[in-house]
């Protein structure tokens, strides 16, 4: 057993100096000196004076001292069980090994989650998502591999401590949805799903073909950050069409009997959102019509464009060729993303929202720590 706290000992020498590297990455004296100057910057009589800029000042601040916090208390956490381990080895007692193994392998995996997390350094990853969902060509076999997806991404939030809401439903004909859309709402959730926007090719053998034949389906899954600043984005009624219909719920249950929820369609670009979850149709549309802005400032600022006139709506075939990833069912099991290379046998923990292996395999596609 004190073989095994010198290994653990000599697994915390490393872990240190990766905390130590941690710190480098996300320059933590730096965010001391602007947490410091913030604080002081608080003091000023003027600072209140304008509302919205006092808001955003205390978010930037926030974000910062949290920071600065998980570090401190991560580097604690590991001198201390460090130290700890080291007297026991001295002392020759072995008493708490299995305690200590297990305090190693947590810091391990807060160590990994942080790295993970210094990946999400664009502008707005740090945003609640919004999170689309529609079936390609093939009728009812791909509208239910739609709704698979959606209770993919679902399950997914909710393991990882996010709030998932669902925004709007369209049912299939027969099974499955003609599209859906969720918000996913937590500190990262853009950051972590912008990985899953793309086509999604699935094989099975088809419920739906008394032949039992196998079947090939494409569904799309579309992610965008949700944008608070979209005052900038004006949109003319005459650019919009707006429509009423019933709402129904997941498994085609009946929200309500009235025409309360609300589908826009942006004819400039194509665009079309919906919402029938709030209150009442006036509340429907001012989200439907956030979500319209929150695509458009998206787009505005991925292409760069300086006028709302010039964004057109770019058109993805859901198709053979066009996936990010394919799930097969038949005659394996099998689910690989076509960009990482990276992939599991274990379909159903996939489809069960286990999703981290192909999120964290694309982040670090960009940035190595």
């Amino acid at each position: 057993m004190i073989i095994q706290l010198e290994e653990a000992k000599l697994k915390l020498a490393n872990i240190k100096n990766q905390v130590k590297e941690y710190g480098v990455t996300i320059k933590v004296d730096d965010l001391r000196d602007t947490a410091k100057k913030m604080d002081a910057e608080m003091e000023a009589p003027e600072f209140w004076g304008d509302q919205a800029a006092a808001t955003k000042h205390l978010q930037q601040l926030k974000v910062i001292k949290d920071k600065i916090e998980v570090f401190d208390k991560l580097k604690a956490n590991v001198d201390d069980t460090y130290d700890l381990i080291e007297m026991s080895i001295e002392d020759g007692d072995d008493s708490n090994t299995e305690e200590f193994l297990a305090d190693v392998a947590k810091i391990e995996e807060q160590l990994e989650h942080l790295n993970i997390e210094v990946l999400l350094s664009g502008e707005y990853d740090r945003n609640n998502a919004i999170v689309s969902f529609h079936p390609g060509a093939g009728g009812t076999e791909a509208q239910d591999w739609a709704q698979m997806l959606y209770r993919m991404y679902t399950r997914w939030g909710e393991k990882n401590g996010f709030k998932v809401k669902l925004v709007d439903w369209l049912d299939g004909e027969e099974a499955g949805i003609k599209s859906a859309t969720i918000t996913v709402e937590g500190t990262n959730a853009y950051g972590y799903l912008k990985s899953e926007s793309g086509v999604h090719r699935l094989v099975r053998v088809s419920p739906f073909d008394a032949s039992g034949r196998r079947h090939t389906s494409f569904a799309s899954v579309e992610v965008i950050p949700e944008l608070d600043d979209t005052n900038e984005i004006e949109i003319r009624d005459e650019d919009i069409e707006v429509t009423t219909h019933k709402s129904s719920g997941a498994g085609g249950q009946h929200i309500n009997k009235t025409e309360s929820a609300i589908r826009i369609v942006h004819k400039p670009t194509g665009i079309v959102v919906g919402c029938q979850t709030e209150r009442n149709q006036l509340q429907n549309k001012e989200t439907a019509l956030k979500m319209l802005k929150s695509k458009l400032l998206e787009i505005k600022i991925r292409e760069n464009l300086e006028k709302i006139e010039d964004i057109r709506g770019e058109k993805t075939n859901i198709e053979w060729g066009s996936q990010i990833r394919s799930y097969v069912f038949m005659p394996y099991t099998l689910v690989k993303d076509a960009r990482t290379g990276y992939e599991t046998g274990n379909i159903q923990a996939v489809m069960d929202g286990d999703l981290d292996g192909f999120i964290n395999a694309y982040l670090r596609m960009f940035v190595k720590i």
